[in-house]
């Protein structure tokens, strides 16, 4: 985070999140809730120091495990497509920093979020008791499974790509349900698809066009 000459740290930081807030009006993200919730969550405490003097800029940054954390665009064009109520419980597939689970926390009764890396899980949870989040349970283990013990859930998301929703993450979406996710190769532009379950299956809608890195099975061993 860039502090200007005769700034303080904090005067920075406000000025960041008020350009961060105009660039989300700009695409459409205006609903009140979602634009609080985004406010809220300091992205400069979710992202290693080696990156905070870029915590806002409109770009995805690396974090550890060789994972990224998302724009803050795609961050909001994603929290604004869940469209989560105040009585919602929703899954996160793929916790990295935290970052999107703390703005879902703000938004939702319950988040259930999960990681295969233990080292991402452990750091999250110390940024989620700073900030008294206290509606968050983590999980480290295989996002593909999804978490169905809690299930099911009002919402879903999934902050990796993958060729095809995972089966598993289907049967866990509540009937009238949303999930939302990058569908597309790995080493290639995907599209960030939300898809509502209904009656007679799931009906889907692209929303643009993204590049995450690849949903992987399994739980990572060492990490």
């Amino acid at each position: 985070m860039t502090v200007g000459a005769g700034q303080t740290a904090e005067e920075a930081r406000r000025e960041h999140i008020a350009e961060m807030i105009l660039r989300l009006r700009q695409v459409g993200i205006t609903d009140r809730r979602v634009v609080s919730a985004i406010e809220a969550a300091p992205r400069d405490l979710f992202v290693p120091n080696e990156s905070r003097r870029d915590a806002y800029a409109e770009r995805a940054l690396p974090i550890d495990c060789g994972q990224t954390i998302s724009a803050p665009v795609i961050v909001g064009m994603m929290t604004s497509a869940l469209d989560v109520g105040e009585r919602d419980r929703v899954l996160e597939i793929g916790t990295g920093t935290g970052y999107q689970t703390a703005i879902l926390a703000r938004l939702a009764k319950q988040v259930f979020t999960i990681d295969r890396f233990r080292t991402l899980v452990a750091a999250a949870e110390s940024r989620f008791r700073t900030l008294r989040l206290t509606n968050i349970t983590t999980l480290v283990g295989d996002g593909m499974k999804g978490w169905p013990e809690k299930g099911p859930y009002d919402r879903v998301i999934v902050t990796a790509a993958g060729e095809t929703v995972p089966e598993a993450l289907w049967k866990q979406v509540r009937l009238g349900g949303v999930l939302v996710m990058p569908v597309g190769p790995a080493d290639g532009v995907q599209k960030l698809m939300r898809y509502e379950r209904g009656e007679d299956g799931y009906t889907g809608k692209a929303l643009g066009e993204v590049r995450f890195v690849p949903l992987i099975p399994g739980k990572a061993e060492r990490l």
